[in-house]
């Protein structure tokens, strides 16, 4: 099994490097005219990604700033295609550890708008989108809500999950970039705590809040 399994990988990389071979090979053959179009267009596209981001940044992307009111909830997600929200309560620690996670990530993640949100200051809104649990990440994708984040209970259920395993289950509602596994969270091999259901990818909804005592600490409105 072993020699089967290296002669296909001395197979595969035989391929890899035949292609490497015929692209330097075109590349070499090109003349002037042809190398200047294809220069001309990669500096076209990164001109672009430079405009994105000025625009982004210019919305408040990059950044994980608290809205003042509840209206402004509104024309964020009018503004930006991804918005990630997090509802808080002075009072609730836990929203501490979201607020630290999320301040690194927002820099990170240009291409989505970080916000967060005083449930206490803004009941209109909370009831609006049902808001239960304190602390809620509110996953919003063209002006639609595409999932919660409830709780801890999708971390892992416990207060020391990554950065990473926030990342990882923020992208699951693709409104961020991610380059990972989605079917495998990041600190599944770190701990034996997690969830079955975050090893089959499975969301959770506003309504459910987990039988798990560790949850306790949450504030159920």
């Amino acid at each position: 099994m072993e020699k089967v399994i290296e002669q296909q990988l001395a197979k595969n990389l035989k391929v890899v490097e035949d292609f490497v071979d015929a692209e330097i090979e075109r590349i070499d053959k090109m003349d002037g005219e042809e190398l200047d179009a294809i220069r001309n267009q990669r500096l076209e596209a990164l001109k672009k990604q430079a405009e994105q981001k000025q625009h982004w940044k210019q919305q408040g992307h990059g950044g994980y700033s608290e809205l003042p009111e509840e209206k402004e909830f509104f024309n964020v997600t009018k503004q930006s295609e991804n918005v990630i929200c997090h509802f808080y309560r002075d009072s609730a620690f836990r929203c501490k550890i979201v607020d630290k996670h999320l301040n690194i990530l927002a820099p990170k993640h240009i291409e989505a708008r970080f916000i967060k949100l005083n449930a206490d200051k803004t009941p209109f809104l909370a009831e609006r989108l049902k808001i239960r649990v304190i602390p809620t990440i509110l996953l919003v994708k063209n002006g639609k809500t595409k999932d919660y984040i409830v709780g801890f209970t999708d971390l892992g259920n416990h207060d020391e999950f990554s950065t990473e395993m926030l990342e990882w289950r923020i992208a699951q509602a693709d409104v961020i970039e991610y380059n990972g596994d989605l079917l495998t969270p990041p600190d599944a091999s770190k701990s034996e705590r997690a969830r079955p259901s975050l090893l089959t990818g499975k969301k959770k909804t506003i309504r459910e809040k987990g039988g798990n005592s560790d949850e306790s600490d949450d504030d159920d409105w």
